[in-house]
């Protein structure tokens, strides 16, 4: 019972701040279609938000679109946290947009400075480039903390990956931050449209889980989101990559109809990546939630019966703060722990925004 209320107030925080969506989604007619229509914003907690926006607008080019603070009862109630004051950064690259999250009262506990790859508690986003060389050069230009032994190509062996490059680093509160390159005839076709812009937009957020079935359960059987694709990728690249000795990873992308993605990333080798804690609060720099838009009201019950996702109640919050895009949201976690935060289509979400 403990931990169950523990999760819930980490559950609750991490859904006070669905951010505004950023594509234009027609809801399917009541009773049909996936539950879940869009993904994004993706929101990370931050110890200072102006150094945060700072960082992602001067190293990676990303654009303030949105800055307020919450401290009123329903934002207490939403995020289990009493005496809350919260300032929210939105921040957009390309048409995908991040909420850097800054818990001015009450402040939670930094990453472990051990964190690895392979941690439970592992969660990035993947920020396309149109030149991997150069975006490289760039980031180690600002000085970045790398992951990565340098971008890493993947094999040609890996039908699903070969070719792709990529490369791991940190932002200044230590979250683990990717650049990825894909070659001719893989990722979205928009990632191979010329562009003058080094850095074009976000094609995932990826997770460390625990089982794939089990998360399956949860993300494609109750929550509606896709498979789009699976590969299994090791080697030595993949261990430069990951900074993790014999790295072998069973990954899984999951799309909605917009925005972009989950990975799922399951270690099948090694085994030793540690749980997200049952202490986890929304507060600790540790955390991040994701978005999920909502069909509509209907939805929220289908998904709340799940016993593969956890919700603290079936119940959605009313919100206050219609300039976060959303009115309603019911908070939840997966089966490893990782937040997101189911919110209304009929909130004003899918069809503001920018096109």
């Amino acid at each position: 019972m403990r931990t169950a209320a523990r999760r819930f107030a980490a559950f609750a925080l991490a859904f006070a701040l669905a951010p505004t969506v950023l594509w234009s989604v027609s809801a399917p007619a009541r009773g049909s279609g996936p539950a879940v229509v869009a993904i994004g914003p993706i929101a990370m907690t931050v110890s200072d938000a102006e150094r945060s926006a700072d960082f992602y607008r001067r190293v990676l080019g990303f654009d303030r679109v949105l800055d307020t603070e919450l401290s009123d009862e329903a934002s207490e109630q939403l995020h289990g946290i009493a005496g809350l004051r919260l300032r929210v950064v939105r921040m957009r690259l390309g048409h995908e947009v991040i909420d850097l999250m800054e818990y001015i009262t009450p402040r939670g506990r930094p990453i472990p400075a051990d964190s690895r790859s392979n941690d439970r508690w592992f969660q990035h986003v993947a920020i396309i480039v149109s030149d991997m060389d150069r975006a490289y050069a760039h980031v180690r230009e600002h000085r970045v903390k790398a992951v990565s032994a340098g971008p890493q190509q993947l094999p040609a062996w890996n039908q699903m990956a070969g070719g792709i490059r990529a490369f791991y680093f940190k932002d200044p509160d230590g979250h683990p931050l990717e650049i990825l390159w894909f070659p001719p005839g893989k990722g979205d076709a928009r990632w191979h449209v010329r562009s003058e812009r080094l850095f074009l937009g976000i094609d995932h957020t990826a997770i460390v889980i625990a089982d794939t079935a089990r998360s399956l359960v949860c993300y494609r059987d109750r929550l509606g989101l896709r498979v789009a694709g699976e590969s299994e990728n090791w080697g030595l690249e993949q261990e430069r990559l990951n900074n993790v000795a014999g790295a072998r990873l069973r990954i899984t992308t999951l799309r909605a109809a917009a925005g972009p993605g989950v990975e799922l990333l399951e270690y099948l080798a090694p085994r030793d990546g540690r749980p997200i804690p049952d202490d986890a609060r929304p507060n600790d720099l540790a955390h991040w939630h994701t978005t999920l838009v909502a069909r509509d009201p209907e939805a929220f019950a289908f998904a709340s019966r799940s016993r593969a996702c956890t919700f603290p109640s079936a119940d959605a919050v009313a919100i206050d703060h219609r300039e976060l895009g959303f009115t309603r949201a019911l908070p939840g976690r997966d089966p490893d722990g990782h937040a997101f935060q189911l919110v209304a289509a009929d909130g004003g979400l899918v069809n503001e925004g920018y096109r």
